[in-house]
């Protein structure tokens, strides 16, 4: 199986980037993941441990491979590396206008700038709202190159009991975007509303 990278720069939403690599490595899926600086600041602001806490952890997976942001020559740095694509959660503004711009000056945006060259899958969890005209433009560029921008908007028509709920919905979407997962678990899919009383 093609290894999926896992990007994590430095947005909010920490927890999304940890059950990611979670539910990639339960799958026995080959992840690796790429940690920017300013993201490792913002994990130790949202979680309960620090990022050197799960990386120790997941870094006991044989599935499980992990590189410095500045290390250009890792493997995923060239095309001719296979993998099956790319999701950067949290993906920062920064991140998102470097890419729209053809901007590769680290290893995150070197790996994601090889997925857009390659026409490989690459899902991007953008940051949360508000969103300015620029930030919308750059994102419409790289929707247009073919990246799926997926903003972490929790599904309210299912009715979630808890952030638990929202982040493995969302989690789940993120599997089927890369093509690993054909569709959501059945508990996160509409079924159509009973309760629709009598029409008038």
């Amino acid at each position: 199986m093609k290894p999926v990278v896992v990007g994590i720069s430095g947005a909010s939403g920490s927890i999304l980037a940890r059950q990611t690599v979670d539910a990639l490595l339960e799958r026995e899926v080959p992840t690796v993941v790429v940690c920017s600086n300013d993201a490792k600041l913002v994990w130790q602001e949202e979680m309960d441990e620090p990022f050197g806490h799960y990386l120790s952890a997941w870094r006991e997976d044989p599935n499980f491979t992990d590189y410095g942001i500045h290390e250009m020559s890792a493997p995923i740095a060239s095309g001719t590396h296979p993998t099956a694509g790319m999701v950067i959660v949290p993906c920062s503004m920064t991140s998102v206008a470097s890419l729209a711009n053809g901007i590769a000056n680290n290893l995150l945006l070197r790996a994601a700038d090889v997925c857009l060259k390659e026409r490989r899958n690459l899902v991007m969890v953008p940051r949360e709202t508000p969103l300015h005209a620029i930030h919308l433009e750059n994102l419409t560029r790289l929707a247009r190159m073919g990246v799926v921008i997926m903003p972490p908007e929790p599904p309210f028509y299912l009715r979630p009991q808890g952030i638990d709920d929202v982040v493995s919905f969302f989690v789940g979407r993120i599997l089927v975007a890369l093509g690993l997962e054909d569709t959501l678990p059945e508990k996160y899919r509409y079924q159509g509303r009973t309760d629709r009383g009598t029409p008038h």
